[in-house]
């Protein structure tokens, strides 16, 4: 409604003037009182923001120097060079219609209208003068395209009329991404990249400089949100960066609301990063907040081309901006119009209708008026003062991009000559009047080096290419405190990271992540919702680092590394000779096997004596090497395991118990058997002889040859190494443990036939109890089976107890060997020892005793038993009537 209602107010004003004379039209200026009209064959449009915003509703307010009048005068300064450059656009002169905007879109809006005045129709039949003759109406110039404008808001609004009447348009500083539709703005082009691409160029910077977790902070309006919207939806697209907070500031910001804005990006501390876009305003008062807060160098800001190399966002606050990285098209200074511009003055340069009110300003003097009174405050301006002499002057940044824009126009317009007017001087028939579609074709084709040397073209929706500088507020290690170029972004990025410095000159780059990366062998466990934030779990016992996110346990064979990143093998280990858990056995071994060496030496020297013979000597023999082979099982359970070494492991480790107890059972059974037969008759038992308890013995001994030799049938012989035994919580303490395969139960086994022997043995000795003490070997085999069963009664509990230990093998070959010598060392002791002892020490008892028959020996034990329960009240009680017994039975 608002466009509506202007065109036809403009159609209006035009109408109104029908009756007056061509003389008379210079009177009417007061239609355009804020536009200069440069006359040219070609007329082109111009929108500046000559003045600021009003205040309290005026449409206008203060003068602005730099964006306004720098940015005007570029144009006109264009233009004169256009004009006086015979070989592009030769005989055509270039003029102008320039207006003011007042930094308004509606303003600015309105302003336009006068660009298409021309193009409206307009019904004239019923108009008459008062005088009956037809009206004389002047036909307003034509603009053809128009220059402008500045702010991405007044761009939006003009380039929807623009589009209507067919009129380009292109812009010199307006970067909203959405101006980049060529649905919606096909009429219009600029020659500053959009703030896509200044988006994209800090998204690089910010992934360049290792940060993933960022906030936002943006103006209210077109220009702040849209780049905020362009970063997110870049950034989400490249992945790996985060947003800690989107903040927007409000046009009309409250008392107080900056502070609350600094105390919001608080919240999300990590998120040190702010990706600002902001007008200047803002910028300086979000940098006061920080540093009330005490903040300074805590925030590190990434500003856009709002910010660029601006000093005034900065005054008083340069602390808390060291280290901020901006971003600024890339451009230069024109020196040609620097001097076009500082030899301007009141005299020649009247065509600027808002010259005058420019040097009352930069000179902050008074221009005399006709019947206006000078205030006495401010001193007369003499006309004499010149521009960077008497005041200050710097070239406004977007100086470069209005000569460009007004050259990309000539050049297009010039191409469009060559093709429609070939040879033609001035404007032929087919440019008169100019096709706004058909020159927007030749817009687009443009591509010609501007006024800074880089090449001027557009894209297929009318944006220029990305070409940024990157600056960064230094303060230490340098003369001057200010910005430096640290960089360029050229469709990518080149930062030079060893120039930039932050906060007290650190040359480490300052970490704005949400969770810093975690140590190795650490996997991180994400945060809901929050791709950037995780937490960082240790791969704990035999894990280790699969991957970023993932644990995994190592083989069996294998234990991490100590960072956790991978597997190592696991230490392989056996039982040592040197090894305390080795010594003890050994030596008892060792010990044993010199005493039944001994024993075995002294009775084959004394072999035909009464108490060898006495003894049984056959089956001493094989007692003795049955003992002998228990000592030796000591040795095969500590040497190195091997196929070999775990043969023998079987072979020898019952068989030793085996032969030992076969022989004690073979001898107790015997004597059980002969007291037994002497109750009932007077003849003796079968198989007592030396040859029948040899067989017996034999006998009793091959079962477990037999069992051993089934087991090595079906499970032959080999090693193993163990990693479970010595798997404790500590993977550095794992081991592998290199053993023979050996279960506890088929250890067990192996030992279970020599246990039946030995208990069987024992109960023989129980029931024999009754003997004479001075018959045979029956008390002392009885005493050898008890103090045996206790060995390795107190053998099963220590055995079985340390299963879990990861000390379980040392502990269970130490016990096992210790208990069989122990048992070996019981039978040893009390069966032999004393004999050696007689026949070495006392040979006057090593004698023949008189001979006597089986029923005298039976009579002699049934009267001893008979006597010893009737005196079995005294302690001590003598045998009446003693019978030494025939030793040779």
């Amino acid at each position: 409604h608002l466009c509506t209602n202007a065109l036809a107010y403009a159609a209006m004003q035009s109408m109104s003037q029908c009756c007056q004379s061509p003389g008379s039209w210079a009177s009417h200026q007061h239609f355009h009182p804020h536009s200069i009209k440069i006359p040219g064959d070609i007329t082109l449009g111009g929108l500046f923001p000559i003045h600021a915003r009003g205040p309290h509703g005026l449409p206008c307010g203060e003068i602005k120097k730099e964006k306004g009048i720098h940015r005007m005068e570029a144009m006109l300064y264009a233009l004169d060079q256009i004009n006086s450059d015979p070989e592009l656009l030769p005989n055509i002169t270039l003029g102008a219609r320039i207006l003011d905007t007042c930094s308004r879109d509606t303003y600015a809006l309105e302003q336009s209208l006068t660009f298409v005045q021309a193009l409206i129709q307009k019904d004239t039949s019923d108009i008459r003068c008062s005088n009956g003759e037809p009206p004389i109406i002047r036909k307003p110039e034509r603009v053809i395209g128009v220059i402008g404008a500045s702010a991405s808001s007044v761009s939006i609004m003009v380039a929807n009329v623009l589009r209507l009447f067919e009129i380009p348009q292109i812009s010199y500083a307006s970067t909203a991404p959405e101006l980049s539709d060529n649905n919606r703005y096909d009429f219009f082009s600029r020659v500053v990249p959009p703030d896509s691409y200044q988006a994209q160029a800090m998204v690089d910077i910010v992934k360049a400089m290792g940060w993933n977790y960022v906030s936002t902070l943006a103006s209210e309006g077109s220009y702040g949100e849209s780049g905020v919207d362009s970063f997110q939806q870049i950034s989400r697209e490249a992945g790996g960066l985060c947003i800690a907070q989107s903040l927007k500031i409000p046009r009309e910001p409250k008392p107080g609301e900056f502070d609350k804005i600094i105390k919001r990006l608080m919240e999300t501390s990590n998120a040190r990063g702010v990706i600002i876009f902001a007008n200047e305003d803002d910028i300086k008062r979000v940098l006061e907040a920080a540093k009330r807060a005490n903040l300074t160098g805590h925030f590190l800001f990434v500003g856009s081309d709002s910010w660029g190399a601006k000093s005034s966002p900065i005054l008083d606050q340069e602390d808390v901006a060291e280290g901020a990285v901006t971003i600024l098209p890339k451009r230069a200074s024109i020196e040609g119009f620097d001097q076009y511009f500082t030899s301007r003055s009141l005299e020649n340069n009247r065509r600027n209708i808002w010259f005058a009110e420019f040097w009352e300003d930069d000179f902050r003097c008074k221009l005399t008026r006709p019947g206006i009174k000078i205030d006495s405050e401010k001193k007369k301006c003499t006309g004499e003062e010149r521009i960077n002499r008497d005041t200050a002057y710097e070239q406004e940044g977007k100086v470069q991009f209005v000569i460009d824009a007004v050259y990309a126009m000539a050049h297009a317009l010039h191409s469009m000559h060559l093709d429609l007017c070939p040879g033609a001087m001035g404007v032929c028939d087919k440019m008169d009047p100019v096709e706004g579609r058909l020159l927007l074709n030749y817009i687009r084709s443009v591509n010609f080096n501007g006024s800074a040397g880089t090449g001027v073209l557009f894209n297929e929706n009318g944006d220029a290419p990305g070409r940024y500088d990157i600056f960064q507020y230094q303060m230490s290690n340098t003369t001057i405190p200010g910005y430096r170029v640290i960089g360029q972004w050229t469709n990518n990025l080149r930062l030079n990271m060893e120039e930039m410095q932050w906060s007290g000159g650190d040359r480490q780059i300052p970490d704005s992540v949400c969770s810093f990366p975690c140590n190795p062998g650490e996997r991180k466990k994400m945060v809901k919702g929050v791709p950037c934030c995780w937490h960082c779990e240790l791969c704990d016992g035999y894990q280790y680092q699969l991957d970023e996110m993932n644990c995994e346990t190592c083989p069996f064979n294998m234990r991490p590394t100590p960072n956790r990143t991978s597997c190592r093998s696991t230490p392989i280990i056996k039982l040592e000779w040197h090894s305390p858990w080795a010594i003890i056995p050994v030596f008892l071994a060792i010990l044993g096997i010199l005493a039944t060496s001994f024993v075995v030496i002294t009775f084959i020297r004394f072999n035909d004596t009464p108490i060898v013979r006495a003894s049984g000597r056959e089956l001493s023999y094989v007692l003795l090497t049955g003992i002998f082979l228990i000592y030796l099982i000591t040795f095969l359970m500590i040497a190195e395991p091997g196929a070999v070494v775990c043969a023998f492991r079987r072979l020898l480790l019952g068989l030793g118990m085996a032969i030992t107890y076969s022989a004690m059972l073979t001898k107790t059974n015997r004597i059980y058997r002969i007291f037994e037969q002497g109750k009932k008759s007077v003849s003796p038992p079968k198989f007592i002889s030396p040859t029948s308890q040899l067989a017996i013995t034999f006998i009793l001994m091959s079962v477990q040859l037999l069992g051993v030799f089934v087991w090595f049938a079906v499970i032959p012989p080999h090693t193993i190494i163990d990693y479970e035994e010595q798997r404790p919580p500590n993977p550095e303490m794992a081991r592998g443990v290199l053993k023979c395969d050996m279960s506890d139960l088929s250890l067990i086994c192996c030992l279970s036939y020599s246990i039946v022997l030995m208990v069987t043995c024992t109960v023989y000795a129980v029931k024999s109890r009754g003997v004479p003490e001075t018959f045979n070997e029956a008390k002392p085999i009885g005493f050898t089976m008890y103090t045996t069963c206790i060995v390795w009664l107190a053998f099963v509990p220590i055995f079985f107890g340390t299963a879990q230990s990861t000390e379980k093998m040392f502990i269970q070959t130490t016990t096992l060997t210790v208990s069989m010598s122990l048992s070996a060392s019981v039978s040893l002791g009390m069966l032999y020892i004393p004999k050696v002892y007689v026949i070495i020490f006392h040979p006057e008892q090593n004698v023949q005793k008189r001979k006597r028959s089986f029923k005298a020996v039976v009579q002699a034990a049934t009267m001893s038993t008979r006597l010893s329960q009737k005196s079995n009240d005294k302690q001590n009680g003598e045998t009446q009537n003693k019978i030494e017994p025939d030793r040779t039975q």
